[in-house]
């Protein structure tokens, strides 16, 4: 059975709980994380066949990891090994990667060190159906662009689906790389692009002329990511699938969240969701990426796609960690509850 492979850094989530006496306790909560495992581990989690491609040091703490993906049913098979260290990320528990208060202490990890060349993209793309990496991975250096760009013209060749997340991180880009002069070499390769429409400026490039604070009409964001589709539709001609993501806090403290998809020639809302008991707003995105190429595998029409996508994403909110635990059952729950 052909299999969906994401490729991605692998991270340690250190994650204290917010106002806790961590130090004095000498406790501290540890995550594994990363874009893309997360997207691995919920497809995993939904028994689609998946396979993780990243690169680890040759050490206990990495044989350890790779044991727990083994246990989350993740092939393993493609991890890379070598390089020196792990990455890792510091964040407050309830908090988000965009925070500024997000810390990454990922320089000089085997993975930020991969080299073109060195990764047999024949053996490691063979039996795979579906490719999906994130912007993340561009960011963190230029040679890690050129592993890319020949991960990419492999999976070409072989008609594989191929799924980008515009996942924008400031923190990671330095200030002479400028990611809407980097991102649009890759995205050009991109069947399936998942972001939003401050991310698809940001990343590609995409005009942009409405605030992210959440005090404009939904409305008004939905006409705005319909011109952001038909900008990356005509930039990009191999793009068929567009969705945009709309998360707000709100002045009350609650949040809201809503999704859109274009897909088939057609654009889709989901419905509109609120909460007022968010525990985590990590992973929340990759969940909804997981979601989406879910639907599209299962062949569900483009309107379940989109609700179960943001459903799925919305659920994440209410986990601690970086990966989801939902089942099927759970975010169809949620789906008739907003239905």
């Amino acid at each position: 059975m052909k299999k969906i492979l994401c490729f991605g850094e692998l991270l340690l989530r250190i994650s204290p709980p917010a106002a806790s006496n961590w130090l004095s306790q000498h406790q501290l909560q540890v995550y594994l994380g990363g874009a893309e495992l997360n997207v691995a581990h919920a497809l995993a989690n939904w028994q689609v066949p998946v396979s993780y491609c990243t690169a680890l040091p040759n050490n206990f703490i990495a044989d350890d990891i790779i044991n727990q993906l083994k246990h989350a049913q993740i092939d393993t098979a493609a991890i890379q090994r070598g390089g020196n260290r792990i990455g890792l990320y510091f964040l407050q528990q309830g908090t988000d990667v965009k925070n500024k208060q997000v810390y990454f202490d990922r320089k000089a990890s085997a993975f930020a060190e991969l080299q073109p060349g060195t990764i047999n993209w024949e053996n490691v793309l063979a039996n795979v159906k579906w490719l999906h990496f994130s912007a993340i991975v561009p960011a963190l250096n230029d040679t890690l662009v050129q592993v890319c760009e020949e991960m990419l013209e492999a999976a070409s060749k072989k008609n594989i689906t191929i799924s980008l997340d515009l996942n924008y991180r400031a923190s990671l880009w330095s200030p002479n790389r400028k990611p809407d002069t980097i991102l649009p070499s890759l995205a050009k390769y991109c069947h399936v692009i998942m972001g939003n429409i401050w991310s698809a400026n940001l990343l590609l490039g995409a005009p942009l002329h409405l605030s992210n604070d959440g005090k404009i009409s939904k409305d008004a964001y939905l006409h705005h990511a319909e011109s952001t589709v038909s900008y990356i539709i005509n930039q990009f001609p191999k793009c068929h699938t567009v969705a945009n993501t709309f998360r707000f806090d709100m002045p009350d403290g609650s949040l809201q969240y809503y999704a859109s998809l274009f897909h088939e020639g057609q654009f889709w809302v989901s419905p509109e969701m609120q909460s007022n008991n968010v525990k985590d707003k990590v992973g929340s995105g990759d969940c909804f990426m997981a979601a989406l190429i879910y639907g599209i595998e299962q062949n569900m029409q483009t309107q379940q796609i989109i609700n179960f996508a943001a459903a799925a994403a919305f659920g994440k909110l209410h986990e601690f960690g970086d990966v989801t635990q939902q089942t099927i059952p759970d975010i169809l729950k949620i789906m008739q509850q907003y239905a």
